[in-house]
């Protein structure tokens, strides 16, 4: 995939390799890797590829995407059913666009989770002023009839239309087609049919599988890229989810329905007149091209709201874009200064999810902020950590945290941002469910396979804090390691208190996003975007000892004892990642597969035993025809015991979570 062409809408990928020969479907894949290095020359709308020394390839994007056929112009005398124009596309961003088709109904109270039933109410336990902003209840939302469904004339509920349903066969099939032959056999004609599968679903009006085929795609082309941030996690969950949306969508109905669909379009509906304090701020940066800032606030209540601004670009832009005014009234606060400032706004509209509107009717101006240890902002510090887990886990799961680098959300959903110009939506957990307030000391550091993290005692319980961001761009690293030198052996480590997102794992762990200042705690950082300096960091952390990063005594490394009954979920998560990776052929393959699944029994993990034993076996299963000759597998057979095997371990990682944080655990399915 190359950066240096402009984002193409999936239907034209589709097309152009729908109109190909056998004979030119067999060479793509090879003419999408000689494009690759070729040189690329922007004039206005248009981007010139110098297909080699006498041909050149136009792609015409007006508004900064490619969205017919037509736009792509090859001089080659084959043209215009050349294979050029088919490998551009192909090599190019997969576009995310809104979708001219009617608005869906929102669902009861927001998606819910793919693989949990959908929830009517938020658990009684969970506090009102962590959850995000939202302008009616569920009950008001619920639609007539809902609470009486026995009663005399109810509505029966509303079920997918045979569009639907054809498109959710079709992206079962295509996202089959591609498990079947892993990553590494994935080339552009199956991502063509996948990108054909979600652009027909689109127009059937199921915005949310849409998103999720062409996300999975993203991650298939970083993968054969060789991309440094892929993430095979990553190209396993959007492949479950396509699965899991298509398995689910032919026979769901009313509220679950409309939530598995998903929104073109994120509403956005008044709400008065709001006194806002900034909380933080952090950098957004996704592979599919889109990285800004997006600034945390809370109202008087403890709501949380964000005010965001994400467009094309890369890093710099990550980085830059917190110097950036805000898109709301006439403020010319910046991102940088809101997360320390206040904000009061009249005529606001806000999102389902929190986000402010910037539409005309808003007026905003600066107001005071407070710290961290003042009311309203204190308020979220005392919500038990158990219960803040808990919110976490029970929200959607299924969506690309704001740490990854990788994955960027649902691709395809839009967002009015409220003036009239639709926004990307960047669907990453971003509602504040999975934000944790927490009140840590630095005990040490941990070697992790990633690099090290840091080792915090959060109220009796040793937590994990890992870097949000890798790219050198960004200075959460470094900030870690500055921060790393307060936790030293010879004297009680600094109590600091942070904004974290959680990171389910059967370990306690999190990504850290904001932090107190060591030497002001009435001062925060956030640590995507601001670098820690010497002044920030105490005199002498320990008798002796610079606290300059170039020459100074490192922090405490400590070597983690592994729990002796720890569940060896591993060894089916492996396998699921491995079919991702390589196809169901590297599973058919002889090997340790019986002692594997004994041990999972011998583990009381009897479900997750007999799914690997499951998976193998579809995996090895070949019939042959009277002459002896193999028929084709059983794509369907495998996918279904893949999609099991994959929707157990992210329920059993969850309810690991759960119980390594001392929280309730959210429960399995029945399904």
């Amino acid at each position: 995939m190359s950066p240096l062409l402009p984002p193409v809408d999936p239907s034209v990928t589709a097309r152009l390799v729908a109109a190909l020969t056998p004979r030119l479907r067999k060479r793509l894949d090879a003419g999408v890797a000689k494009l690759a290095g070729r040189p690329v020359a922007r004039d206005g709308d248009i981007v010139r590829l110098a297909v080699d020394d006498d041909t050149d390839l136009e792609l015409h994007a007006p508004d900064g995407i490619v969205t017919t056929a037509e736009a792509i112009r090859c001089g080659c005398l084959l043209a215009p059913d050349c294979l050029h124009r088919a490998a551009a596309a192909s090599a190019a961003p997969v576009a995310e666009m809104p979708d001219p088709v009617a608005e869906i109904p929102d669902p009861v109270a927001g998606e819910p989770s793919l693989t949990k039933a959908p929830r009517t109410a938020a658990p009684t336990s969970a506090p009102a002023t962590t959850l995000p902003a939202t302008t009616a209840s569920a009950a008001d939302d619920a639609p007539a009839g809902a609470a009486d469904p026995a009663g005399a004339g109810a509505p029966a509920p509303e079920s997918a239309t045979p569009a639907q349903r054809t498109a959710a066969a079709a992206l079962h099939d295509a996202a089959a087609a591609v498990l079947e032959a892993g990553a590494d056999g994935a080339g552009a004609v199956l991502q063509a049919e996948l990108l054909r599968a979600a652009h027909t679903a689109r127009l059937a009006g199921l915005p949310r599988a849409a998103g999720r085929a062409v996300a999975a795609v993203t991650a298939l082309r970083a993968a054969r890229d060789a991309d440094p941030a892929h993430r095979l996690g990553d190209l396993t969950t959007a492949l479950r989810d396509v699965l899991l949306l298509a398995h689910r969508l032919p026979e769901a109905t009313g509220p679950e329905l409309a939530g598995l669909r998903g929104r073109v379009r994120q509403p956005y509906t008044p709400d008065g007149s709001l006194r806002l304090y900034g909380l933080f701020a952090e950098p957004v940066l996704t592979s599919t091209g889109y990285a800004g800032t997006v600034t945390w606030t809370a109202d008087a209540a403890g709501r949380l709201y964000t005010v965001p601004d994400v467009a094309p670009g890369g890093a710099e832009r990550a980085a830059g874009s917190a110097d950036r005014a805000v898109r709301i009234g006439d403020t010319s606060l910046t991102h940088r200064e809101l997360s320390r400032a206040g904000l009061a706004v009249s005529g606001a509209t806000v999102s389902p999810t929190g986000r402010l509107g910037a539409g005309a009717g808003v007026r905003a101006v600066r107001a005071p902020g407070v710290s961290w240890h003042a009311e309203p902002l204190d308020r979220l510090w005392t919500v038990p950590v158990a219960e803040q887990i808990a919110r976490a886990l029970a929200g959607d799961l299924d969506v690309p945290k704001a740490k990854d680098t990788d994955s960027g959300g649902d691709a395809g959903e839009a967002r009015d941002a409220g003036d009239g110009t639709d926004q990307p939506t960047v669907r990453d957990g971003r509602d504040g469910r999975d934000l944790l307030f927490l009140d840590v000391t630095l005990i040490g550091t941990v070697r992790e396979a990633a690099g090290e993290c840091l080792l915090a005692d959060c109220a009796g319980l040793t937590i994990r804090l890992a870097a949000a961001h890798d790219d050198p761009a960004l200075p959460d690293r470094e900030n870690l390691r500055l921060l790393a030198l307060l936790a030293h052996p010879r004297a009680p480590g600094t109590r600091l208190r942070v904004v974290a997102r959680l990171t389910p794992a059967p370990l306690p762990r999190a990504v850290l996003l904001a932090a107190s200042r060591p030497t002001d705690p009435d001062a925060h950082l956030d640590l995507g975007l601001d670098r820690l300096r010497r002044a920030d960091l105490p005199a002498e952390p320990t008798a002796g000892t610079s606290v300059d990063a170039g020459n100074s005594q490192p922090a405490p490394t400590v070597q983690p004892a592994t729990a002796p009954g720890e569940a060896p979920v591993h060894l089916l998560r492996r396998r699921v990642h491995q079919a991702a990776s390589g196809g169901r052929r590297v599973l058919a393959f002889p090997g340790s597969k019986e002692s594997e699944a004994a041990r999972l029994r011998r583990c009381g993990l009897g479900t997750a035993g007999e799914l690997l034993t499951a998976l193998h076996a579809s995996a090895a299963e070949r019939a042959r025809d009277p002459f002896g000759r193999l028929l084709p597998a059983d794509t369907g057979r495998f996918a279904t015991a893949w999609l099991g095997a994959a929707v157990y371990t992210e329920e059993v990682d969850r309810a690991l979570c759960a119980a390594a944080w001392g929280a309730s655990s959210p429960g399995l399915d029945s399904r």
